[in-house]
């Protein structure tokens, strides 16, 4: 691996420190966008208005570093709004300006879409094809953005005029992150009372910029990918945990109040393996490890693979409780290889 490996764990660990110090009670979140980061893949927030996820994500781009880019999604948001702005300049002649995703120009490293799901599927279909190839066509050329990193969050509490991301958008998203309120009274408490958590651009500027430096990313990505060994036994308890998601009855998992033959409608696609094993590499090699532990993929296996288990519409609205549900049956009922 990269001679340079030791000095990219310390700088995970002090961006990891840097943003725990930024956000409260997060730690699990602040871990998994930093697996993300080292995995490149997009991640999607989820949670309830007001827990930090624009603070979240704000802080994580300033880590990052590079270009940044951010759209707010509203109903009335168009496809080419996120290419290119028309307006009529002060000569009285129209003029076309590159959108959100242009203006940065090809070294774009973090697009942040807040409240992805007020958007319009219009919009959707356009950030799929931007995630899966992270290319555009405009212009009558191809944009190709090698650094991209795609952070999006959504409003779970609201239904008026929101449109539910998709199966095959959520699908290209690596992670979905569940963004909670602080669950320790003390980090609430400071929250409300220290000033300096009251002002969110000063305290995101206490992050250091490009502290994880962009343009290395993908390098380290591929040798951590090619360096962090997976045991014959680990592969086989990761083919097994995924089997028994997909098909719980044939892995005689039991769910209270549900039928296990009937619960799911599919998911767990071979992408969704590629990302989980990605992940759990990632997971390892921040902690110093050159091998794949079976606490490296319980660690990821919910936010990687939870928004892909597609459950029976009979089950989808208790989805929030059989899913957690589902994979704890599995994981007890897997063994975990010694």
């Amino acid at each position: 691996m990269d001679s340079n490996i030791s000095d990219w764990r310390v700088r995970f660990r002090d961006a990891e420190k840097a943003l725990n110090g930024v956000v409260l009670g997060q730690t699990r979140s602040i871990r998994l966008l930093l697996i993300s980061a080292l995995c490149r893949g997009h991640v999607l927030l989820a949670g309830d208005v007001g827990t930090g996820k624009t603070t979240l994500l704000r802080a994580m781009a300033r880590a990052l570093g590079g270009p940044y880019a951010r759209v707010e999604g509203t109903v009335d948001l168009l496809p080419t709004d996120l290419i290119y702005a028309a307006h009529i300049a002060e000569d009285g002649r129209p003029r076309i300006e590159p959108g959100p995703v242009l203006e940065q120009g090809e070294d774009l490293a973090v697009f942040f879409f807040n409240e992805i799901n007020r958007a319009r599927p219009q919009v959707h279909a356009l950030l799929l094809r931007l995630m899966a190839e992270r290319s555009l066509s405009a212009f009558r050329r191809e944009f190709h953005f090698p650094h991209l990193q795609v952070f999006a969050d959504r409003n779970q509490i609201e239904r008026d005029e929101t449109f539910e991301l998709p199966a095959a958008a959520r699908d290209r998203f690596l992670m979905e992150i569940a963004v909670d309120a602080p669950a320790a009274p003390e980090d609430r408490v400071a929250l409300a009372f220290e000033p300096r958590f009251h002002d969110t651009t000063t305290l995101i500027a206490s992050v250091g910029q490009g502290m994880l430096r962009y343009r290395g990313l993908n390098d380290l990505a591929a040798s951590i990918q090619s360096g962090i060994h997976a045991s014959p036994a680990l592969q086989r308890y990761v083919f097994d945990l995924c089997e028994a998601l997909r098909h719980p009855a044939s892995a005689d998992l039991v769910l209270e109040g549900a039928d296990a033959a009937r619960l799911i409608r599919g998911g767990i696609s071979p992408r969704g393996m590629q990302y989980l094993v990605r992940a759990a590499r990632a997971g390892a090699w921040i902690e110093g490890r050159n091998a794949v532990l079976p606490q490296d993929v319980r660690a990821v296996l919910a936010p990687v693979m939870a928004h892909r288990i597609f459950l029976a519409p009979a089950y989808e609205p208790r989805r929030d409780a059989l899913v957690p549900a589902l994979i704890d049956a599995a994981f007890a009922k897997i063994p975990v290889p010694a």
